[in-house]
Formats: C-alpha cells, sequence, structure tokens
C-alpha cells in the first residue's frame, strides 16, 4: 500500500474507432485479454496499489461498464449448482476484488483523453489521484502504479509511467527528452507526441499510467483544443514542462502488452491466453498441430 493515493482515474470515453464494428456492440474495455475482460487488468493493479474509489469517465458505454462491475448472485447461484467449479473460482475472483471498491461514473463527449480526465476533477478534489488507461496491461511483481507512487512519495509531482520501445515503432508513441537523476527514474524535459525516427529525443515511449497532482487540473482547465478539437494529456503536460513545471518520469519494472488496436490486441491476447495455466497448453498444442508454430 502506498498509503497516499486512493482514487484512480479510468477514462473511457472514446469511440474505439480502431475496433469497429466491434465496438459498435461493445465496450472496447470489455473485450478479452487471455481469459479476462481489459479492464479487471486494470481494477487488479491499482486495488493491489491501495485504491478504493475510481471513477469512470464514459460515453455511451456506461451501461456495459456498470453492469460488468454489479454483483450477480443469481449467476454465481447457477454455477454452483451446476458445479463449474473452474468458472465458479475466477467468478468470485472478481466478486473479492471489487469488494471495498467504490465506483462513480462522470459522462463525456470524446474530446481528447484530458478533457476526460477534467471532467472527474469535482469527485477526485484537491487530490493527487492515479490515472490509468485499461488498453495498457502491464504484468509486474509491484503494481505499476504503485512503483509511480513511489517517485510521487519522495518527489510531491507528477509522474508518468515511461517503456522502452524499439526505433521503428517509436513514431506511434508520445516520446520524452529526459534527464536520468537515477536507475529508473528521469527529469522530463520534454514531450514529443508521435516523432519521426530521425527527430526522436529517446526511445522512451509514454505508457498509459500516471500519478497526476492537483497541479494538472489546473492546466486542463485552461487548455485549449488542439487542431484535431481535442485536449490530450500529452500535450497539456508539455505545456507545463515549458512553463518550468517538475514532471518526473519512471521506467516501470514490468512486461506491457498493448490492446490500442486491434493487432495490439489480438497479440496481447495470444500471450496472456499462453500464460493460462490451463487453457495455454492446450492453445499451444492446438497451433502446433495446425502448423502456426514449430515444435
Amino acid at each position: 500500500m502506498n498509503g497516499l493515493i486512493t482514487k484512480a482515474i479510468i477514462p473511457i470515453a472514446g469511440l474505439a474507432t480502431r475496433f469497429l464494428p466491434l465496438s459498435k456492440a461493445i465496450s472496447k474495455e470489455l473485450l478479452p485479454v487471455g481469459t479476462k475482460p481489459m479492464l479487471q487488468y486494470a481494477l487488479e493493479e491499482l486495488k493491489a496499489a491501495g485504491v478504493n474509489t475510481i471513477i469512470f469517465v464514459v460515453g455511451q458505454n456506461k451501461k456495459m461498464v456498470s453492469d460488468f462491475l454489479r454483483r450477480a448472485p443469481q449467476l454465481e447461484k447457477i454455477l454452483e449448482e451446476k458445479k463449474y467449479e473452474d468458472l465458479l473460482s475466477e467468478f468470485k475472483a472478481l466478486e473479492k476484488l471489487l469488494e471495498g471498491m467504490s465506483f462513480s461514473f462522470v459522462s463525456a463527449p470524446p474530446l481528447g483523453d484530458g478533457h476526460a480526465i477534467l471532467q472527474a476533477r469535482k469527485l477526485i478534489g484537491e487530490e493527487t489521484c492515479f490515472v490509468a488507461f485499461p488498453d495498457d496491461i502491464i504484468q509486474s511483481k509491484s503494481p505499476c502504479t504503485e512503483q509511480l507512487a513511489q517517485i510521487f512519495k519522495t518527489s510531491q509531482k507528477s509522474v508518468v509511467a515511461l517503456s522502452r520501445v524499439p526505433k521503428d515503432r517509436i513514431s506511434a508513441y508520445g516520446v520524452v527528452a529526459a534527464e536520468k537523476i537515477a536507475t529508473r527514474f528521469w527529469k522530463i524535459q520534454k514531450i514529443v507526441e508521435k516523432p519521426e525516427i530521425q527527430s526522436a529525443p529517446s526511445d522512451l515511449a509514454v505508457v498509459g499510467r500516471y500519478v497526476i497532482t492537483p497541479e494538472v487540473f489546473d492546466y486542463l482547465k485552461k487548455a485549449k483544443p488542439n487542431k484535431k478539437g481535442e485536449i490530450v494529456l500529452g500535450e497539456v503536460l508539455g505545456e507545463m514542462l515549458k512553463e518550468g513545471k517538475m514532471i518526473y518520469g519512471y521506467e516501470f519494472e514490468g512486461a506491457w502488452w498493448e490492446c490500442g488496436d486491434r493487432a495490439k490486441w489480438l497479440r496481447s491476447h495470444l500471450a496472456l491466453s499462453l500464460q493460462h495455466p490451463l487453457l495455454g497448453p492446450q492453445l499451444q498444442k492446438f497451433l502446433k498441430e495446425e502448423k502456426f508454430i514449430s515444435s
């Protein structure tokens, strides 16, 4: 437990156009990755980091997400009666995960992640909080958000999760120019959104986990929409840096599984499915038999 940060914002108000037509009928965050919905990984990480209050910023997907978070005693009873032990175990694990957690919903149009985060300010109050994007799944011994919280504990400044990416993929990310302070610990100097390979300031990409202080909300409030009509968190943090504000980056320890588009989601779904203790060996056997992979 970090003992300091107990609230988190999960922004899921986007249109998920990269997942159409799937996202026409289902919230992207409820798509499976392995045997769990994408969203569940974020909830597990946040609870393990000491979070007990989560504010969802939603669009049209509010009902689907709230249904997922609601207890379902009748369904549990059916699983018990039919003796579906494995399914019952996973179901109860979800129920236990949700115990002691408070969920709120704020509606917002798809006007950028920064705009979405700003809509949660009243419920956050003047507190420092986490921001977690469910389409970034992070597997680690210590929750990624907890790792960021440890940096905040000593710095009392906003903290951005960082991860190294191959140079040929760098133009797909927000990338930082940063000064190294200690192992994995960086003082961010600039954030460049989707730079060309030759002009990228580093190979450190911004990942969807943040600690944000109340000061960030002040900057989000006065930010003007960009050319796309959006307020983007990374761009607003960049403006803060230009004005001399301190923002730190932490190169977290753990594996990063991306689900931001269909190709990344399918790769992550396959990888985490192969990790499942029961289904993984069956899937691996199938891939070998069908010659998708060599023995």
